[in-house]
């Protein structure tokens, strides 16, 4: 029989730490974006289900960020599943979890700003059609559920994409006015100054996000639009 020293243990050991780490990282690597959000509502859900037949808000950080909606709309019974800064690929891959679950009653997206600054290879076109993706399988799904979109906004970190945006936006609402029980809620014209720059006073410091004032205009053009 060999004789094992004290050396090889000690470098056996750290051999098998560094295989457990590289397994954990390497797990870490190959979840697609957003998972770990994505889990945290389905633990949430489990804890405490919020139930179906209500307003969804699903889409990106313009709804992640708006932890009190349901204060804004105390008349309507809201779930808000907005996650990180996600892109309508994200939403789709995660539809099953963040929209088909609730059996929601209305579905407001609002979604398709990050698509066009995540890459300058992403065009206003490939985001239409992500739109008319995610559209096509929530009908599928629920054939007559309404469903509103909330224009992309205009951001004063991002004004080298409004005319990106605001091309998305006009081939978004073309779109919708061919479907039933859909409405286009345009936010993007009341967020400008009138020289068509974006309203500073209403970001917060990122001047991407928004705070209470930019969510009180939100308020107003998307409450006429709530299903009762």
């Amino acid at each position: 029989m060999g004789h094992t020293s004290q050396g090889d243990q000690i470098r056996m050991r750290l051999f098998l730490v560094l295989m457990v780490l590289s397994l954990f990282v390497s797990g870490q690597e190959n979840k697609p974006p957003y998972w770990d959000e994505v889990q945290a509502f389905k633990k949430q859900d489990s804890a405490s289900f919020p139930g179906t037949g209500k307003i969804l808000f699903v889409g990106s950080s313009s709804f992640t960020y708006w932890k009190d909606v349901q204060e804004y709309f105390p008349a309507y019974p809201i779930i808000n599943r907005g996650f990180g800064g996600s892109s309508l690929t994200d939403v789709i891959r995660y539809r099953e979890d963040v929209i088909f679950k609730y059996k929601p009653k209305q579905v407001v997206i609002y979604c398709g700003e990050n698509d066009l600054a995540a890459s300058d290879t992403v065009t206003v076109n490939m985001v239409v059609v992500r739109f008319k993706q995610l559209f096509s399988l929530i009908r599928a799904k629920f054939r007559n559920v309404p469903i509103a979109y909330v224009s992309m906004k205009p951001s004063p970190s991002r004004e080298h994409l409004m005319l990106k945006y605001e091309s998305a936006n006009k081939l978004i609402q073309l779109f919708l006015k061919g479907q039933r029980n859909t409405v286009f809620i345009d936010v993007y014209h009341k967020m400008l100054n009138r020289d068509g720059t974006p309203l500073r006073h209403i970001f917060l410091e990122d001047n991407l996000h928004m705070n209470e004032k930019g969510y009180a205009i939100w308020k107003k053009l998307i409450q006429p639009h709530l299903q009762k």
